[in-house]
């Protein structure tokens, strides 16, 4: 199990995600600087024990109307290979010392471990507190292969991880309320990525974070 370090972090998570999510296409907001709050989310643990893998919740409420993002983030103590594209900065920890975030839909440890979480492998974890299941994460899977995604694509409405098969896991980065996340429609989706976190007045809501979806047979 991975172990939460309560300390400080330089910049803090959200002050790297004000930068980095105005960049993406399926960012909503305006020119300006995005006021983010954290509304959410979830931790996998790193079966090696090397990587921090988390799901953050975060809402803005900088443009028109509120808009809340579903950031998966890995946490590494050197550079990934081959992922400069996905850095999303660097981070100066108070116990580890400096730390490199990505977009975790590009780290392949986040990817694998997020497969497994869908294929009810792995189960996952608080956020905050160490060695806690987080049980209002909810998930879903029809199959009976590993996924194994290799390929992670962006476009204006999410991201898309791309496995063998024709398979295609879609991760709902703008994220909007659901009166049922389990409520799969068929036979299309095929497994799914559902959680729970706070709007901007303090109430709790529910809804999908991510769909698996299969190619239609010929």
């Amino acid at each position: 199990m991975s172990v939460i370090h309560h300390t400080t972090l330089q910049p803090s998570k959200l002050e790297l995600l004000a930068s980095w999510l105005p960049s993406r296409p399926w960012y909503r907001g305006g020119t300006g600087t995005p006021d983010l709050a954290k509304a959410g989310g979830f931790r996998l643990d790193d079966p090696q024990g090397e990587v921090g893998i988390e799901f953050i919740v975060v809402t803005d409420t900088s443009g028109p109307a509120p808009a809340t993002y579903f950031v998966p983030l890995t946490y590494r103590g050197a550079p990934l290979d081959g992922a400069e594209h996905a850095l999303v900065g660097t981070m100066e920890h108070g116990e580890l010392g400096r730390r490199w975030a990505y977009d975790g839909c590009h780290d392949p440890v986040l990817v694998a471990q997020l497969s497994a979480l869908i294929e009810g492998r792995v189960q996952a974890q608080d956020q905050n507190i160490s060695d806690t299941p987080n049980l209002e994460v909810t998930r879903s899977y029809r199959g009976d292969t590993p996924l194994n995604p290799t390929a992670a694509d962006d476009d204006q409405e999410g991201t898309s991880l791309t496995a063998p098969r024709g398979t295609t896991l879609r991760l709902h980065r703008v994220l909007h309320p659901s009166a049922a996340d389990a409520a799969l429609p068929a036979p299309e989706t095929a497994g799914h990525l559902g959680g729970v976190w706070q709007l901007p007045d303090g109430t709790r809501t529910r809804g999908l974070f991510a769909a698996l979806h299969t190619a239609p047979r010929a």
